[in-house]
């Protein structure tokens, strides 16, 4: 069970799962049946990374905007199903592409059947959410996924240019934050009021809502990546740096810290490793890095929750919320 201490109560993901009644047992069966191939090593790979945690939030967004805006087909499961896959398509290429060895305390896929496994694999779960879209049958959904891969794969693109160049601004980071997470987010909120039929209005207001929650989100994962005390990801505090990643919080640290540890810093990003970890992240936090980035999740957050004063009130509207406080809040 993960808990995180909001402002104003305790929240509980199994809670808000357990408020959709028989919807995500059903993605869950979803799931595991259309990952069903006659290539043992597609089962293999898929089975494992699918397996291997997480919370599932976009699935859990989609399941939660489509019953806020009153659906009440059976739809939603396929396009939740959708979204995990493409969701897990990504981080099957990022892994390759970061040469990562741990993802939610658990060793990466590539690690363990090799990259070009992965990669192949990731490229069936793409083209297995693409054959599920067609079983939707409605084009808005499509042209939506569709817009979303595209923009993520650009995402990926611009982060592997902003690799190793301290000169990243914060407003290239933030784009990359968009494209690459955030556009997912806005892309399954967004399907629930498609599904519903919902007005243009709340149409716009799940676009904003996903992009501030997904921006939210992201953020919190960078600060954390600089902070030992909280990081429980299952990863190694620093990965970003020994990628050579300026995320916001080393950008910030750049332009914020002492002369001395800008050079430091700025050697660091150019160079990739983590020769001068410890120092690094002390920087990061004595110049205030990190409770900035903070701070800007929690303003996405903020954002997000009022955009959903377009939407009507519901306890999945209410669940939503208690959503964005939680992706500004969490520390894992």
């Amino acid at each position: 069970m993960h808990l995180v201490q909001s402002k104003s109560k305790t929240f509980d993901l199994k809670v808000v799962r357990e408020q959709l009644g028989g919807d995500w047992e059903a993605v869950n069966r979803e799931i595991i049946e259309q990952l069903s191939s006659d290539v043992a090593l597609v089962n293999s790979v898929s089975h494992y990374i699918i397996s291997s945690g997480g919370k599932r939030l976009r699935p859990l967004l989609l399941l939660l905007s489509a019953r806020a805006c009153g659906y009440q087909g059976s739809q939603h499961i396929t396009a939740a199903a959708i979204i995990e896959f493409i969701h897990t398509a990504t981080l099957l290429h990022d892994d390759v592409v970061d040469a990562s060895d741990l993802r939610r305390g658990q060793h990466t896929a590539n690690s363990v059947f090799g990259a070009e496994a992965s990669v192949l694999v990731g490229d069936f779960l793409y083209s297995r959410a693409f054959q599920l879209m067609v079983d939707v049958g409605q084009m808005r959904i499509m042209d939506v996924l569709a817009d979303a891969t595209n923009t993520i794969a650009e995402g990926e693109v611009l982060q592997l240019m902003n690799c190793r160049n301290p000169e990243t601004t914060e407003d290239q980071c933030v784009e990359v934050i968009y494209r690459k997470t955030a556009k997912l987010f806005e892309a399954g909120v967004v399907i629930g009021a498609l599904l519903a039929d919902q007005t243009r209005a709340v149409e716009d207001a799940f676009i904003e809502y996903g992009k501030q929650l997904g921006t939210a989100f992201q953020l919190v994962d960078d600060a954390l990546d600089y902070d030992s005390s909280h990081n429980k990801f299952g990863k190694n505090v620093g990965d970003d740096l020994a990628e050579g990643k300026p995320t916001l919080p080393l950008i910030h640290a750049l332009h914020h810290s002492n002369a001395s540890d800008q050079v430091m810093i700025r050697e660091a990003i150019e160079n990739g490793g983590l020769d001068q970890i410890d120092a690094i992240i002390k920087a990061v936090k004595s110049c205030g890095a990190i409770a900035y980035t903070m701070q800007l999740a929690q303003q996405a957050a903020d954002r997000a929750i009022d955009a959903l004063s377009r939407v009507p009130n519901s306890n999945y509207k209410n669940s939503l919320i208690d959503l964005a406080q939680f992706a500004a809040e969490r520390r894992y």
